[in-house]
């Protein structure tokens, strides 16, 4: 079964790809944006993490007519009131330069102390099955044209740290110290290894999906996916 995966993030890819084969699901061609034709892509000009995902699934499966997963992720900082959001991506102006949105980030954090940086990484997906029908217990809705659609959320707590960590993961990893991170350090545990709290950046890749907002968005996907998996084969 081919999938398109509406992104042209080589490592969001990656990641999908490593979930399923974690979840030993076979049979599964995954394309992104950059295999397929060009199509119009409508501004991600939703209100959440959700409507934005539905954006850019809904075209994708349009356009192709192939199932089409779409993700939409960004860190929900609890002293900005839930901010840089849906906006986390373009938050320093451009779209994408994680450089520059993590220095506006550290800039606007810099007088704000330890105890009130905390932070949570949020991942909404959306799969939809163009013409489908219900195909797993995730939030299926019907769009109207006979599209089923399924959601699934996810969120990563933690905090914003005061300095860039790590040379993996991508977007905001650098910054952001897990909830997990600091309660090993405080339980001592691979203190001899890790003295201090990791970034996400720093974590290994499959520490991270099994930690992180889109892994465990992904997992409540993975149900659906297999049953996809399943139909299509028959």
């Amino acid at each position: 079964m081919k999938l398109l995966v509406a992104t042209r993030n080589d490592k969001k890819l990656i990641e999908l790809r490593r979930v399923l084969e974690s979840a030993e699901i076979e049979g599964i061609e995954l394309l992104s944006l950059n295999d397929v034709e060009e199509f119009p892509e409508r501004p991600e000009d939703g209100r959440n993490f959700e409507d934005n995902a539905l954006i850019k699934a809904l075209d994708g499966a349009l356009a192709t007519g192939l199932p089409c997963f779409a993700d939409d992720s960004g860190l929900s900082v609890d002293e900005m009131n839930g901010m840089p959001g849906v906006l986390s991506a373009r938050w320093s102006g451009g779209h994408g330069d994680d450089s520059a949105n993590n220095n506006l980030l550290l800039k606007q954090l810099r007088d704000i102390p330890a105890g009130r940086r905390g932070a949570a990484f949020v991942s909404a997906v959306v799969l939809v099955n163009p013409g489908g029908e219900s195909a797993g217990d995730g939030i299926a809705t019907d769009d109207g044209h006979g599209d089923s659609i399924y959601t699934f959320r996810g969120e990563w707590r933690g905090r914003v740290s005061d300095e860039l960590r790590g040379e993996h993961g991508f977007g905001y990893d650098p910054l952001f110290i897990p909830h997990e991170e600091d309660q090993r350090v405080k339980a001592g545990r691979d203190t001899d290894k890790f003295p201090e709290p990791r970034s996400a950046a720093q974590l290994d890749p499959e520490d991270k999906d099994e930690l992180s907002h889109r892994g465990r968005a992904l997992r409540q996907l993975i149900p659906t996916i297999q049953r996809l998996v399943e139909t299509d084969g028959n």
